[in-house]
């Protein structure tokens, strides 16, 4: 079945009791059992931005993930990994560009901390142990990966991966892997703020909607209701 059929409900017929049989639910209802960092950043003292680059599968879901969560400034849906001129979806679809679905998040550190917004990634965006692939989405653009912006970024990640493997806290190791961001190039208006424009759209309900829920139900101390939505140039 085509992919991009499957993501934009074409055939939510068919693909529905699909997905349900082979169980291609995100795997974060076990988010109360992921630990959070023990190495981590202290809240900033005054108010200002930093900015991380998330990838673990569909961008969709990982921006609707951190557009609900406090201190998130901006969450932008877009692509990682390439170069400018293979920066568009229908390219990038191929697997051959060496980018990666991503997530540019822009959080004030004095609201919330970058350990924070990493056990989010791991406990709720996304599954950090399947390679090149998420849910019903399989190729090397749908890799997990953290582009980190700063040295101490690096040490936290590093940190956090290394402290989730010694515990076992997933059945598999983790296959994040942990790079300087070089580029960052924002996908198309159409993708932008989709899981909260498009509710109804069976790849939302199954894949993405859980991913939120989960959110609220095991963040509920960072969990913003209203999501932040991204001004999108038409």
């Amino acid at each position: 079945m085509p992919k991009s059929l499957i993501r934009y409900g074409l055939i939510a017929a068919l693909a529905a009791p699909v997905v349900v049989k082979l169980g291609f639910f995100p795997p974060q209802a076990k988010a109360a059992n992921i630990p959070a960092p023990i190495v981590d950043a202290s809240l900033a003292q005054k108010p200002g931005e930093q900015t991380v680059v998330f990838s673990g599968g569909c961008f969709w879901g990982v921006q609707a993930v951190f557009q609900h969560v406090k201190g998130v400034i901006s969450a932008t849906s877009g692509y990682s990994g390439g170069e400018a001129k293979t920066a568009e979806y229908e390219i990038v679809s191929t697997g051959r560009t060496g980018h990666a679905e991503s997530v540019k998040v822009v959080f004030d550190p004095s609201q919330i901390t970058y350990g924070q917004l990493l056990h989010v990634f791991f406990a709720v965006a996304h599954d950090p142990t399947e390679l090149n692939r998420q849910g019903p989405d399989q190729g090397t653009q749908y890799r997990s990966v953290v582009f980190f912006s700063t040295p101490e970024q690096e040490r936290i990640t590093r940190a956090y991966i290394e402290q989730l493997d010694k515990a076992h806290a997933f059945k598999h190791s983790i296959v994040t892997r942990v790079l300087p961001l070089q580029a960052f190039y924002p996908a198309e208006a159409y993708h932008q703020n989709y899981a909260t424009i498009h509710p109804d759209s069976m790849y939302i309900r199954l894949n993405d909607a859980p991913k939120v829920e989960n959110l609220k139900k095991e963040f509920a101390a960072i969990y913003r209701d209203t999501p932040q939505l991204v001004a999108v140039k038409q």
